[in-house]
């Protein structure tokens, strides 16, 4: 019997449109390793077994099923997206348990190209922080699960690295899909403004949080990225050659890079001067307030969604998270930060066309009760080991996150590479390059 898990989310739709599998035995064995693995994993909030494989029978009998880009397709979906008739908490124990009436457009776009939702993945806490841990679960990562998976998309990535499902949807706000990502040996893309329907939360965290794919292969992203944006991501014009710049700099002032991710940005840009690029040691025109700009959009995006929900039941880092934000949320709303940060930075982008960093500073925390820390702590840790990723929130530009490398520990290393306005199709043609001349192994070796 073939099984179906470790393959590519493209490889499991071809079968089910030739007829060479059903939707109901893809997901069937999908939801037998979640049964098996998640214990130890924690990805999933909540699992819908029943109702999983209720819709793949639905897909199996679908008239256009041979047309579907994701035919039985096992997905997971972050906590903070509507997905109908289940309830969205959000990582909280002071969100409503009631189950909701409609999906959010981007499952419903998953769901309309034939992908099945097998379940909720877990979330810190209004997915503020960059550790998956709180009342509905603590998320690890498959390839050492000593360590946090990262967060906030945490749950979601956890899922795709140990193999429950091919891919996974989540979403970025200062980096809550490149970080887990990187940590978890994953391929993410966080678009830019506009290419995929937002709708995080409330307000988006003034337009930087942005819906995304999580994936184990570069066609496994684009193709998801492609279904999610209603459109398909590829720009046939682009330059066979590119002008990369590498950069090693923490974005955050005082912040050093350490040696695994710096050695994987080093060979990453040795594999795209030996696909043909041309390539240099740049460093972006970084301001000195970037810190503040990005402590006091991510607190103020805080501050709004935790309107309306009863403090004493949220966890106090959460709560002083708020407490913070609310005294920024007028000074941001306005975007002129933001737009000076795009202005300072816009020529760097006219000189290069791609920015290539390490993804992180550092492996991720250890695996603990962060949500029962205080705020401090968290900050300091949360800063410490992911101070690259923020910026590209701020600007609005798209970003991804690839794997390249090792850690001592054998996990996964990783690197990013940001583009301008529009680029998404070229960075994940270079991703693809990459993926070519250096592939990784795909899942953790759980079994």
């Amino acid at each position: 019997m073939t099984s179906w898990i470790g393959r590519t989310a493209a490889e499991i739709a071809a079968a089910v449109r030739e007829k060479r599998a059903t939707p109901r035995e893809v997901v069937a064995e999908h939801l037998a390793r979640i049964e098996r693995l998640d214990g130890h994993v924690g990805a999933f909030r909540a699992v819908r077994a029943e109702a999983a494989l209720a819709e793949a029978d639905e897909v199996g009998s679908r008239a256009d099923l041979a047309e579907l880009p994701l035919a039985g397709v096992p997905v997971a979906v972050k906590d903070n997206l509507a997905v109908r008739g289940e309830s969205n908490r959000v990582g909280s124990a002071a969100t409503p348990d009631t189950p909701a009436d409609h999906d959010h457009v981007t499952v419903a776009r998953l769901r309309a190209a034939g992908a099945v939702v097998v379940g909720l993945t877990n979330v810190p806490e209004l997915c503020v922080f960059g550790t998956t841990e709180g009342v509905h679960g603590t998320a690890r990562n498959p390839w050492d699960t000593s360590r946090t998976a990262g967060g906030s998309s945490g749950g979601s990535a956890a899922a795709v690295a140990a193999g429950m499902v091919p891919i996974a949807l989540g979403n970025d706000g200062m980096g809550s899909l490149r970080i887990p990502a990187a940590n978890c040996g994953l391929v993410t893309i966080k678009p830019g403004t506009g290419v995929v329907p937002a709708g995080v939360s409330d307000g988006d965290w003034f337009g930087m949080s942005e819906n995304g794919p999580l994936a184990t292969t570069v066609e496994d992203t684009r193709l998801m990225l492609s279904v999610l944006a209603g459109t398909e991501v590829v720009n046939p014009n682009a330059p066979a050659t590119h002008r990369i710049a590498v950069s090693l700099r923490s974005p955050l002032a005082g912040i050093a890079i350490g040696k695994p991710y710096a050695s994987a940005a080093r060979e990453a840009a040795g594999l795209l001067i030996k696909a043909g690029h041309q390539v240099r040691r740049a460093d972006p025109p970084y301001p000195m307030s970037l810190g503040v700009t990005a402590l006091t959009h991510w607190t103020a995006g805080t501050a709004v969604d935790a309107e309306g929900l009863d403090p004493r039941r949220l966890t106090r880092r959460t709560r002083v998270h708020a407490a913070v934000g609310k005294r920024f949320v007028e000074r941001v709303r306005g975007g002129e930060s933001r737009a000076r940060l795009r202005r300072r930075l816009e020529p760097f982008f006219a000189e290069y066309d791609v920015l290539l960093t390490p993804a992180l500073a550092r492996r991720s925390p250890r695996s603990a009760p962060w949500h029962e820390r205080g705020w401090l702590r968290n900050i300091i840790a949360n800063s410490a080991y992911s101070p690259l990723t923020p910026p590209w929130n701020l600007t609005g530009w798209p970003a991804m996150s690839i794997p390249v490398g090792t850690l001592p520990s054998g996990a996964p290393c990783a690197v990013q590479l940001v583009g301008r306005p529009g680029a998404e199709a070229e960075l994940l043609a270079l991703a693809e390059q990459i993926e070519k001349l250096r592939p990784w192994r795909r899942t953790a070796p759980l079994d």
